[in-house]
């Protein structure tokens, strides 16, 4: 277990905006909650996209995601519970297992799958949608899955523990790091009445997304599958959270790129032009 240095926080960032996640489905008919989307996309700049999945009935999510096109941003799908298998046309492939992550930089253009391997029991996790900046929105593809053990995690003398996905908590590098978007994703677990506190740079938009229980953040009480956008209070250094219940959740933040989005669908560009090219190229068969 990592050893931490403890982030000294003088003022927690508040509770800007509550918002509840919109059931859905996406790909083969695979049931998930639509937690950030296109309207939270400027205020939550670089983040694009945040789903939640979570179901033991297999009809809910044994068709997967067959084929499909991306270009423009970066996907990071967490596996909580659950087997997943992704193939894409840059030639990699990787099995997802309980507490992985899948990594994968869509660049220019890549077509991808995710189909579950397994034919029973719970599917649960998350799929973020992370965005380039312009000048590496056409870069080549990439991918790299990261078991489980991989993933740094600690334990705070007051008992929260914490898996470091990307960025640095408390003295604890994470598994990835980007630097242009400066990405920091924690799952966090908080036994009942445990505070949980952790430095934020000043100028980088976050949010948390609660799973299981509810936790306060500055008094404002955010419960089981609410999204709690976190303020960008001038003088706030960091966040602390406290638990109510033994809870779960993750804490997002990130630097903003400050750049024109457009998007359609799978495809995240900085122009509508750049749309129209996106679409061509697929179509003429121009993805890796």
């Amino acid at each position: 277990m990592n050893t931490i240095t403890p982030d000294t926080i003088h003022n927690s960032r508040g509770i800007e905006r509550i918002v509840e996640g919109i059931a859905t489905s996406d790909g083969a008919g695979v049931k998930l909650t639509r937690v950030l989307a296109g309207k939270f996309q400027k205020r939550l700049d670089p983040f694009l996209m945040l789903d939640a999945f979570s179901s033991d009935d297999p009809n809910d999510y044994i068709g997967g995601f067959p084929d499909h096109p991306h270009r423009g941003f970066e996907t990071v799908t967490y596996m909580l519970n659950g087997n997943m298998r992704h193939r894409d046309s840059a030639g990699h492939e990787g099995l997802l297992k309980n507490g992985g992550i899948q990594w994968m930089t869509a660049g220019r253009g890549v077509i991808h799958s995710e189909l579950p391997e397994q034919e029973d029991g719970v599917m649960e996790g998350f799929q973020l949608w992370l965005n380039l900046p312009a000048q590496r929105k056409m870069r080549d593809p990439w991918y790299r899955d990261f078991p489980a053990e991989t993933i740094p995690e600690y334990v705070t003398p007051q008992g929260a523990e914490v898996r470091v996905i990307a960025g640095n908590s408390n003295g604890v590098a994470g598994a990835m790091s980007r630097e242009d978007t400066e990405p920091l994703y924690f799952d966090i677990h908080l036994p009942d009445g445990t505070e949980f506190s952790s430095a934020l740079p000043a100028l980088n938009n976050a949010f948390i997304y609660v799973y299981r229980g509810e936790v306060k953040v500055d008094g404002v009480k955010v419960v089981s599958r609410q999204m709690g956008i976190l303020g960008n209070e001038p003088g706030a250094d960091g966040v602390t959270l406290k638990a109510a219940g033994d809870t779960r959740l993750i804490l997002l933040a990130g630097k903003p790129l400050n750049e024109p989005i457009v998007q359609y669908g799978p495809f995240v560009m900085n122009t509508q032009h750049e749309i129209h090219q996106a679409l061509n190229d697929y179509n003429n068969g121009q993805f890796a």
